[in-house]
């Protein structure tokens, strides 16, 4: 292992440090998973079932921050993540891979409460402290929006520079680095709105009443309902932020259950006209799929962009 504890320089020594020399993998399987990362159960002799997640061994940074955006959550004592079990590299046969080692966790049935239930503990999160988040030298300069390193939204790194106002925090750490990515897909006229959207995003956003852990990349893939039944939150891309960004993101692809919504507004946390923030907050991930994966969502991009200042 390196200075990390969870980190492993192979599978095997991974299983023996958890389990012990006796325990050795019986079969491994195919698990549903993302775009991004291959997912596998593994079955190993002593009975316990594995998640594993593997990309390039070159990606293995994946993995060691998915890690500690997972024991972010957990800090929180508000709602569940899977047990983080290890990551690391194997150096294969031909190429090697990196990976990421969880408890397997089995899927339950919704019952009528879940909904709310999940509600109430999200909340509970983007309630909870987040000074631990930002690093001290950065806390004394009042920057409290950010987090004390930078990850991933998708395979993308997302920069999380901490800054002391949360516009700022949206204007230079989410929307510009997109756009600068996105450059190619843009003309001399898209280019004029786009200075005109991020010269004037005070405009249109607003500044929380207090800063949020979020989980940052909160689509209906990213929770779970395990066998209790509760929530679990899985593949985070953490930052402190405004909340509205995460309930944002609940709305982009499909939504959530009404019920949701009506216990998360009963907390609060949404300031007056939320409605008319969405789409801007949701812009970045728009402009992160447009990254990764190609024109498709450039009709969209644009239609956000001349709906604020178009």
């Amino acid at each position: 292992m390196n200075q990390e504890s969870n980190y492993f320089t192979s599978i095997s020594n991974a299983i023996t440090t958890l389990f012990g020399e006796n325990v050795q993998i019986e079969r491994g399987f195919p698990v549903q998973g993302g775009d991004i990362n291959k997912s596998y159960g593994i079955s190993l002799s002593n009975g316990n079932v594995l998640f594993m997640k593997s990309n390039e061994k070159a990606n293995v940074d994946f993995f060691v921050k998915e890690a500690h955006n997972l024991k972010a959550i957990a800090k929180t004592n508000t709602i569940t993540t899977p047990k983080i079990l290890g990551f690391g590299t194997e150096d294969g046969e031909e190429v090697g891979y990196s990976f990421l080692l969880l408890d397997f966790v089995e899927l339950g049935n919704l019952d009528e409460k879940f909904w709310e239930n999940f509600a109430e503990k999200l909340s509970k999160m983007h309630k909870a402290e987040t000074s631990s988040y930002i690093k001290k030298e950065d806390r004394e300069k009042n920057l409290i929006f950010g987090f004390y390193e930078d990850n991933y939204i998708g395979k993308t790194k997302q920069i999380n520079t901490p800054k002391e106002k949360w516009i700022d925090f949206f204007r230079e750490n989410r929307l510009m680095p997109q756009f600068e990515m996105a450059k190619n897909h843009f003309e001399k006229e898209d280019f004029k709105l786009i200075d005109k959207l991020l010269e004037n995003l005070e405009d249109f956003l607003v500044e929380p009443e207090s800063p949020s852990l979020l989980h940052g990349d909160l689509w209906a893939g990213n929770v779970m309902c395990d066998t209790k039944p509760q929530a679990m939150l899985i593949d985070p891309a953490c930052y402190v932020g405004n909340p509205e960004a995460d309930i944002a993101m609940t709305e982009l692809f499909g939504g959530f259950s009404g019920k949701f919504y009506e216990a998360y507004k009963s907390t609060g946390l949404l300031q007056p006209n939320y409605v008319d923030r969405r789409d801007l907050y949701n812009l970045y991930h728009l402009l992160n799929h447009l990254n990764m994966f190609g024109k498709s969502y450039l009709s969209a991009v644009k239609s956000v962009i001349k709906k604020y200042v178009g």
